[in-house]
Formats: structure tokens, C-alpha cells, sequence
């Protein structure tokens, strides 16, 4: 039974990249193989995260939107969308004093996880980029969990 009972905190610990001890100064890692299911649980409990370091690799874009003077930049993954057969999942991306990359660049970003009013006055999420890499070998565009 106290075997079942470590499994189950060590698979609870990989699946939302915690370490032992909950110390707020280790990197959340999204990994690839559930990329999905982290992203997700960052975007859906950013009070857990906020302030917290993130890596994460990924396809990195830029997005401009008309009468909007700012670019936007993201960087994700394809998934099974609710919407639609394909949709993005990732996180914006805030390239303070870091030159942006081609779109469809693999990187590996690493950011804190900020919340920041959007254009549209609503409250958003984004990683404060500290380091943006291109990577030579590109891992699986398209994640499902």
C-alpha cells in the first residue's frame, strides 16, 4: 500500500513538473510528452505559477492584428482542438530587449510567468522572456494527451 501511495505523488509531482519540498525557485518544466496537460494546468491555476520560471520548447510566431501597433509572439504546439481539428497550445511570449525569431522556429524559451492587462482590458498570461533559443532538432510539432 505505501508503495501505491508513493507512485501515485510521484506521478502526481511529474505530471505537474513539481519538485519535493514545493520550493518556489525550481524551473516548471513542459515537457513533450505532456505538453498538453501542463500547459493546461498552468493556464487554468496561474495562481500556482505566477513568478514561477518556465522552459518549454516549441513553434515560435509572431501575430499581428490589425490597428494594433504591437507584435505578439507565442510560442506552441499543435494539439486536437474543442473547436476545431487542429489548435494551438502554448504561451505567449514577451521578448523585452530580445529580438523575435522567424515564425515557424523551433526554440526552447525560458520566461516567468507573468499576469499583464491585454489590449482588450482583460486579464492575460504571459512568460517574461530571459532566454529565447533556436533549436537545431525539432521535437513533435503535434502533442495529444
Amino acid at each position: 500500500m505505501k508503495k501505491l501511495i508513493v507512485l501515485i505523488i510521484v506521478v502526481a509531482m511529474l505530471l505537474t513538473a513539481c519538485s519535493p519540498g514545493g520550493s518556489d525557485d525550481y524551473v516548471v518544466e513542459i515537457t513533450e510528452r505532456f505538453f498538453v496537460n501542463q500547459t493546461t494546468e498552468v493556464l487554468r491555476n496561474p495562481e500556482r505559477y505566477l513568478g514561477r520560471t518556465i522552459r518549454l520548447e516549441g513553434i515560435f510566431i509572431t501575430v499581428q492584428l490589425p490597428g494594433v501597433d504591437d507584435d505578439f509572439h507565442f510560442v506552441h504546439r499543435l494539439t486536437d482542438g474543442c473547436c476545431g481539428p487542429i489548435e494551438p497550445i502554448g504561451f505567449e511570449v514577451r521578448l523585452d530587449g530580445i529580438a523575435p525569431l522567424p515564425d515557424d522556429t523551433w526554440v526552447e524559451v525560458i520566461g516567468v510567468l507573468e499576469q499583464y492587462e491585454n489590449i482588450w482590458q482583460h486579464d492575460a498570461l504571459r512568460l517574461e522572456v530571459a532566454s529565447l533559443t533556436e533549436m537545431s532538432e525539432r521535437g513533435a510539432e503535434f502533442v495529444a494527451q
